[in-house]
């Protein structure tokens, strides 16, 4: 059945026993996955969740059904994520909505779907499926939707920054959700002791801030160039800028890499999935950054991700990352790269 945002929003929160299917597809696929990780806190850190993907699906039809079905070995609860569902996963969705039970959710993020689409047409006419189509936010609600990640780990975002982070963005939900996350780091803000944002931390953060002088170095890094890497590690010291400082620029980029890589992913062009990202790809570095998603493949840059968020809140929490380890996670990168241009 044909569901809105609200109605989605309620049964990822509370799973009905009646809905088997939730098919969550279109353009604005980060704000379909900010939605599949409602049903991820709703089933909690002890459920047993069970990955498949549209070839697993194709190759055995039945299996989606079976593990539906099935009873998690440890006794917690279970629940079903598929990734790259297309049209070759309708016998498989068939078989899930015929079968005479079925107790674990199946939710599925399957990316921007025509409107021909069998697999759509199967999940908005079967009363056990709830489907939702999300689009790109408007420039309003993109505002809203960062102040609402803000709100969520204590963080006051006013709606004057809020607007520019959605221009820093493109309105992207993926990369508001990164300059939101740095914000939150750099001014040590949580639930239990909310901050409020400033211009002045946000300048200090953006990768839009005039007196930066980070971009060669965030490209040498994720563009594998060791050489480039050590010569403008050596200027930066010779600056007096602080290693840590560094962090956040890459993280930016990352993430973007990471967006675009999901779009090529889905569409195999790479051209389109750069130009999907706007303004967030600035002109001159298009070039540079079309490499950059060349090199590094969605586990990769994921990996690259979490690791420069676990180096931000080691800074953050008084623990001391240090020049040092700053310098050994960005070798770490830049030869991974190296090795992927090899």
């Amino acid at each position: 059945m044909k569901a809105n945002r609200g109605q989605m929003e309620r049964a990822l929160d509370a799973p009905p026993t009646d809905i088997r299917f939730f098919l969550l597809y279109g353009p604005d696929e980060a704000g379909s996955q900010a939605l599949a990780k409602r049903l991820e806190r709703a089933m909690g850190p002890q459920a047993e969740r069970i990955d498949l993907d549209g070839a697993t699906l194709k190759d055995d039809p039945a299996r989606l059904s079976d593990e539906a079905a099935s009873f998690s070995m440890f006794g917690d609860r279970r629940w079903v994520r598929i990734s790259g569902m297309g049209e070759e996963s309708v016998p498989a969705l068939t078989a899930l909505l015929e079968a005479e039970a079925a107790g674990n959710p199946v939710i599925a993020v399957a990316g921007a779907l025509k409107a021909t689409s069998k697999l759509v047409k199967l999940a908005l006419d079967h009363k056990a499926a709830m489907a939702l189509i999300s689009y790109q936010p408007d420039a309003r609600e993109a505002e809203q939707i960062a102040i609402g990640i803000a709100r969520e780990s204590g963080l006051r975002l006013p709606t004057d920054l809020a607007r520019r982070i959605v221009d820093l963005a493109n309105g992207d939900r993926a990369l508001m959700a990164g300059e939101v996350e740095k914000l939150i780091l750099y001014l040590d803000a949580a639930p239990e002791h909310p901050r409020e944002a400033t211009q002045e931390a946000l300048d200090a953060l953006s990768a839009d801030n005039p007196d930066t002088e980070i971009g060669p170095l965030v490209n040498a890094v994720l563009g594998g160039d060791l050489k480039a890497m050590h010569r403008e590690l050596t200027s930066l010291t010779e600056t007096g800028a602080a290693m840590a400082s560094v962090i956040r620029p890459l993280l930016t980029r990352a993430m973007l890499i990471a967006t675009i890589r999901d779009a090529f992913d889905a569409s195999g062009r790479l051209e389109a999935a750069v130009e999907s990202a706007g303004k967030a790809v600035f002109w001159k570095e298009k070039g540079l950054v079309t490499r950059q998603v060349r090199l590094w493949d969605a586990t990769g840059i994921a990996r690259v991700i979490q690791r420069l968020l676990e180096a931000e809140r080691a800074s953050r929490g008084g623990r001391g990352t240090g020049d040092l380890m700053v310098r050994h996670e960005l070798l770490a990168i830049a030869r991974q790269a190296a090795r992927e241009r090899a």
